[in-house]
C-alpha cells in the first residue's frame, strides 16, 4: 500500500527522474540516467568512491557539519542543539539511536510542539546492534553523527513534505559537486520506534548518503498497512525525518580506504605508532580492496566473511592467512578509535559503567576496548585516546570533564583486571567439567563474572578445545540490554471516570476535605477529589479514614490509574455518598520532608562529585528513606559527612520550595534534561518543582521551604552494585529518632563499661586488644589440650597392619575433635572421632582418604560429610559405640589393603 506514496513525489517527476525496477534486488528506484540498470546499492553495486572522491572539495568532520547546518539555516530551518547521547527523555531506551528519537514519542505523536519548526540538527547517535562488525567491514561505526532536517505537518499546518525534501537532498549533493545524473533514489519502507512511512534512499557512488523517510503511519495491532511484519495506521500528523550520515559525507568527500582513515587519522596513527600493527601504503593497498568488497557484501560474520578472505586473497595474490596478518591487525585499530570516540560520549554525557541497564552497555565498550588493546599490545591508556578524541572534537561541549572520565577510566581497568584474575580459575573449572564451550557459557561468562569470551577461547584452546566466538556475540550482548525492561502494567479499575481533581497537589498540607463517591469496585473506591497522596516516584501513599454519616472507615491504601486516584478501604461505601476525608498528617508531614531531603541530596551529590551523578531509584517512608544514584565508587567516611554539612547548610538556608507546571519543551529549554531525574513524566505540560537550588520534573508532595525539613542524617551508604551507590538517610522527625536511639546506644554502652561517652573509642579498642590477646591464648591452650588427648587415645590405640587405628566417643564439639585429628594425622594414624550428638570426624595420616572412610560412616550413621584427604567431618541419626567405630575402620582398611594388593598384582 505504501507504493502509491512514491508516485506523487511531483520534484522527481518534473526534473525528469524516471523509476526503474532493479533485476538484483527487486527493489525500484529513481534516476536521470537512462541506461542505469542497477539500483546501485550495495549488494547490488560496489563502492566507486574509494580513491575517487565524489565531491569537489574535501572535508573535515567540523567542515561537513557546518556546511549541512548552515545550508538549512539559510532555508529557513532553525539549528537546535544536539541531545545527550544517553536518552534521558525516553523510558524505553538507553541510547539516543537517531535524530528523530531526539523527538519521540511526545514531539511525534503531537502531545507536544517540536523545539523548531522546521528545524535542523546534527545529533551524535550511538548503535551497537553491528558492534562486531566495526573495523571490520571498513563503514561500521558505533558512534555517528546523524545530520537532519525535520519538519513536523499538522492537518491544520504544513510546513513541507515530499517533494521538498527531495529537492532539498538534490540541491544539498549539488553543491557538494555531485552530477544529479549520478544520484539515485532507492525506495526502502523504514520503521522504527513505534512509527513508520515510506522512505527513499540517496546513494551516490555505490553509498547511501542519506536517508529521507516520510513518517506518516504509527503502529496498531488492528492498523490496515503492514510494514516489515508489523501493521499501522495513518497518523494525523506527519513529519518528515531524514537522516545524512556526517561520516559517510566526510569519507565520500575523501575517497580513503575506510570510513575510519577519513574522520580520526590522527587517533589511527596514535594507536599504530604505540602498538604492534604495521601499515604501509600496500597495507592500506589491500584494506582498500577489502573496503570494496566488504560493500558488496553487506553483513561479515562466518562463512561470508571466510567468503571474502578467499576472494580477496585470490585478487591481490596471497594466501588467506598471510592476507589475514595484515587485515586483522588494522580492524583491531579501526575499532579501537571507533570505541573510544563512543566512550567519550558515553561518559562525557553522564553515564556511569555498571553491570546493569545503559552503565552495562559502557562497561560493554570499555572492556571489548581493553581487550582489543593488548591483542594489538598497545602502549598507553584507553584515556590518551579519548582524550585524543576530545581534542579533535573540540566543538562539543561534555557535563563530566576529563579528569572524572580519566578517573572511571583507570578505575574500569583496575576491576577488568581483578576480573580476568578470578575469572580465570572459573573457565578451568567448568572445562574440567562439561568438557566444552557453548555460546551459553559464553554469554554467562561475560554477564555474571565479566569475562571476555576471547579469554575463554584462549584458554579453552590450550586445553585443547576447538571453542569460536559466534557471529555477532557483542551486539547480541548488547541488544539484550539497549532496551529499558517494563512490565506491562495490568488495569486495576474496572469502570470509566474522569480524572481525579488532586487537592495536595493545591495545598499540600490539607488533611480534611469533602468529597462525592464516583465509584466503587469492591475496597476500591474512586472520589471526585482527593487530598490521599496515591503512592507514585517512590512515595508511599497516605493513609487515614472517611466519615460517612457519623461512621468512621479506615483508608488503608492509595494509587492511581491513568489520572484516576482509588482508594482501597476497610469499610462500605456506595456510588453517590459524600464523604468527610481525613489524611494521616504526621505520616503526610514525614514524607513530605523525606521527600524534599531527597532533592537536596541529590543537589548535594552532582554539586560535589559531578554532572555524571544520576538517579538509578528512590523510596520515601515514613521512619525513613533513601536514595540510589549513579557513581563508580562508594564515598567515604569524610566524604559521608561533608555531603551531610552541604545538605544541612541547605536546610539552615531556609530556601523556598515552589513549583509550576510549565510546558514541556520549555522545561527543557529552561533546565535541560536533568529535570527527568526520577523519570518521565507524561504529558504537554510537566509539574517542575524547585527545591532550594534543585529543579526536577516531580509530582510528590514538599515542604514550603527547606528549613521545614529540619534536620538530616546518613544513616547508611553501601554499593548495591557496580556504578550505583546507595545512600539511606532520615530527616525531620524520623532523624531525630535516629541521633536520639543512637545516643541511648553510647550511653548503654558507656554505663556496661563505665566510661564517659568520651572515652568510649578508646576503652573499647583497650577490650578489644585484650579479648584478642587472650583468644589467642585460649587458642595456644585449646591446642596444647588437643595434643594431650591426642597422646592418650594413642596409648589406646590398636593396629592393623602397622597402622596406629584410634577411635573414641567424646563429649567435645566438633571444633574440639578436629583439633584431635589435626595432632593424630601428625602421628601417623588413622580412625573416627564421636559425639553424642552425632557428629563426626574422620583423619587419616597415611595413604588412606579420610573422606572415604566418611562415607563408611555415613551408611552406618544415616548422615554424610565431606572435606579434605587428611581430615573429613560430617553429621548422621545416630551415635556409634567405640568398638562399632573401631570395627568400620578395620573393615575398612582391610577392603583397602586388599583392592591395593588386587591392583599391583593387576
Amino acid at each position: 500500500m505504501l507504493e502509491e506514496e512514491y508516485l506523487d513525489i511531483a520534484f522527481l517527476k518534473e526534473t525528469g527522474f524516471v523509476r526503474k525496477r532493479c533485476p538484483l534486488c527487486g527493489k525500484h528506484f529513481w534516476t536521470l540516467d537512462e541506461d542505469r540498470e542497477i539500483c546501485g546499492d550495495p549488494p547490488c553495486d560496489s563502492y566507486k568512491f574509494i580513491g575517487n572522491p565524489i565531491f569537489k572539495k574535501k572535508f573535515s568532520l567540523y567542515e561537513m557539519r557546518e556546511f549541512y547546518l548552515r545550508f538549512f539555516e539559510e532555508r529557513g530551518h532553525e539549528r537546535v542543539k544536539r541531545y545527550p547521547v544517553i536518552a534521558r527523555w525516553r523510558d524505553d531506551i538507553y541510547l539516543t539511536i537517531a535524530s528523530i528519537a531526539d523527538f519521540q514519542p511526545f514531539v511525534t505523536s503531537g502531545v507536544t510542539p517540536p523545539p523548531a519548526n522546521p528545524l535542523t540538527i546534527s545529533q551524535p547517535c550511538i548503535r551497537m546492534d553491528d558492534l562486531d562488525s566495526v573495523g571490520r567491514t571498513g563503514r561500521h561505526l558505533t558512534l555517528f553523527e546523524m545530520m537532519a532536517h525535520h519538519a513536523f505537518n499538522y492537518p491544520e499546518r504544513q510546513i513541507y513534505w515530499k517533494s521538498e525534501t527531495v529537492e532539498y537532498c538534490t540541491e544539498l549533493l549539488k553543491e557538494l559537486g555531485v552530477k544529479v545524473e549520478d544520484v539515485v533514489y532507492k525506495e526502502e519502507p523504514w520503521a522504527g520506534g513505534g512509527n513508520a512511512g515510506p522512505c527513499l534512499e540517496a546513494i551516490v557512488g555505490g553509498i547511501e548518503l542519506a536517508t529521507l523517510v516520510f513518517m506518516n503511519l504509527v503502529e496498531d495491532p488492528s492498523g490496515e498497512i503492514l510494514v516489515k511484519g508489523s501493521r499501522y495506521r495513518r497518523m494525523e500528523n506527519y513529519i518528515v525525518d531524514t537522516g545524512y550520515g556526517l561520516e559517510r559525507f566526510v569519507w565520500a568527500s575523501k575517497g580513503t580506504p575506510t570510513v575510519y582513515d577519513a574522520i580520526f587519522p590522527d587517533v589511527i596513527s596514535k594507536i599504530v605508532e604505540n602498538s604492534s600493527v604495521h601499515r604501509d601504503r600496500e597495507v592500506e593497498r589491500i584494506i582498500a580492496e577489502s573496503s570494496k568488497m566488504a560493500g558488496v557484501m553487506g553483513e561479515l560474520d562466518g562463512e561470508r566473511l571466510l567468503k571474502l578472505r578467499v576472494d580477496l586473497s585470490k585478487k591481490i595474490g596471497i594466501d588467506v592467512s598471510e592476507l589475514e596478518s595484515i587485515l586483522i591487525p588494522m580492524e583491531k585499530v579501526y575499532a579501537l578509535a571507533d570505541h573510544t570516540r563512543a566512550i567519550l560520549f558515553m561518559l562525557g554525557d553522564g553515564l556511569v559503567p555498571s553491570n546493569a541497564g545503559a552503565g552495562y552497555l559502557a562497561r560493554l565498550m570499555i572492556r571489548r576496548s581493553l581487550r582489543l588493546s593488548e591483542e594489538i599490545e598497545f602502549e598507553l591508556d584507553l584515556f590518551d585516546l579519548v582524550e585524543l578524541h576530545r581534542m579533535i572534537l573540540k566543538e562539543f561541549e561534555f557535563e563530566v570533564p576529563l579528569e572524572t572520565i580519566h578517573e572511571i577510566l583507570e578505575l574500569e581497568r583496575r576491576r577488568y583486571r581483578a576480573t580476568i584474575q578470578r575469572g580465570m580459575s572459573l573457565v578451568e573449572r567448568r572445562i574440567v567439567r562439561k568438557r566444552k564451550i557453548e555460546k551459553d557459557d559464553l554469554i554467562e561468562f561475560y554477564d555474571s563474572h565479566g569475562i571476555p569470551p576471547e579469554i575463554v577461547v584462549k584458554i579453552a584452546r590450550e586445553r585443547g578445545l576447538d571453542v569460536e566466538i559466534p557471529r555477532d556475540f557483542y551486539a547480541e550482548l548488547a541488544n539484550r540490554h539497549i532496551r529499558v525492561e517494563r512490565k506491562p502494567e495490568e488495569k486495576v479499575l474496572k469502570g470509566s471516570y474522569p480524572k481525579t481533581e488532586k487537592l495536595y497537589y493545591e495545598d499540600p498540607k490539607l488533611f480534611k476535605f469533602k468529597a462525592r463517591v464516583l465509584g466503587v469496585e469492591g475496597d476500591k473506591v474512586v472520589l471526585d477529589r482527593t487530598a490521599f497522596y496515591p503512592e507514585s516516584g517512590g512515595q508511599d501513599c497516605d493513609v487515614g479514614f472517611f466519615v460517612v454519616n457519623g461512621s468512621k472507615i479506615g483508608v488503608l491504601g492509595v494509587y492511581e490509574e491513568d489520572g484516576v486516584v482509588y482508594h482501597v478501604i476497610e469499610g462500605k461505601l456506595r456510588v453517590g455518598d459524600e464523604v468527610e476525608g481525613f489524611v494521616d498528617a504526621e505520616r503526610r508531614l514525614r514524607h513530605m520532608r523525606h521527600h524534599s531531603a531527597t532533592h537536596l541530596l541529590l543537589y548535594a551529590l552532582r554539586s560535589i562529585y559531578g554532572s555524571h551523578v544520576w538517579q538509578a531509584g528512590a523510596r520515601k517512608e515514613f521512619g525513613k528513606a533513601r536514595l540510589d544514584v549513579t557513581h563508580y565508587k562508594k564515598p567515604s567516611d569524610e566524604e559521608v559527612r561533608e555531603i551531610e554539612r552541604f545538605v544541612n547548610s541547605e536546610i539552615f538556608a531556609n530556601k523556598p520550595i515552589g513549583w509550576e507546571w510549565i510546558d514541556r519543551v520549555e522545561a527543557e529549554r529552561r533546565y535541560g534534561f536533568r529535570l527527568y531525574q526520577g523519570g518521565v513524566p507524561p504529558g504537554r505540560e510537566i509539574r517542575v518543582v524547585r527545591v532550594g537550588d534543585d529543579v526536577q520534573a516531580c509530582g510528590g508532595t514538599h515542604c514550603s521551604s527547606t528549613g521545614e525539613i529540619g534536620f538530616f542524617k546518613i544513616v547508611r551508604v553501601e554499593s548495591i552494585q557496580d556504578g550505583v551507590i546507595r545512600f539511606e538517610f532520615t530527616a525531620g522527625e524520623s532523624a531525630l529518632d535516629y541521633v536520639q536511639n543512637f545516643e541511648k546506644i553510647v550511653r548503654d554502652a558507656s554505663s556496661i563499661l563505665r566510661v564517659e561517652p568520651s572515652k568510649l573509642p578508646r576503652t573499647v579498642e583497650r577490650f578489644f586488644e585484650e579479648w584478642k590477646e587472650r583468644g589467642k591464648e585460649i587458642e595456644r591452650l585449646r591446642k596444647e589440650l588437643a595434643k594431650v588427648k591426642a597422646e592418650r587415645l594413642i596409648e589406646c590405640a590398636e593396629e592393623f597392619d602397622s597402622i596406629k587405628v584410634v577411635a573414641d566417643v567424646t563429649d567435645a564439639e566438633i571444633q574440639e575433635m578436629v583439633k584431635v585429628a589435626e595432632e593424630l594425622v601428625k602421628k601417623g594414624c588413622v580412625g573416627i572421632l564421636m559425639n553424642p550428638h552425632g557428629k563426626v570426624v574422620t583423619f587419616s595420616g597415611t595413604n588412606v582418604d579420610a573422606r572415604d572412610l566418611m562415607k563408611e560412616v555415613g551408611k552406618r550413621i544415616k548422615g554424610s560429610g565431606g572435606g579434605r584427604r587428611e581430615i573429613a567431618r560430617g553429621a548422621g541419626q545416630m551415635s556409634l559405640s567405640r568398638d562399632e567405630l573401631m570395627n568400620i575402620v578395620f573393615e575398612f582398611l582391610a577392603r583397602y589393603e586388599g583392592n591395593r594388593i588386587r591392583s599391583k598384582e593387576g
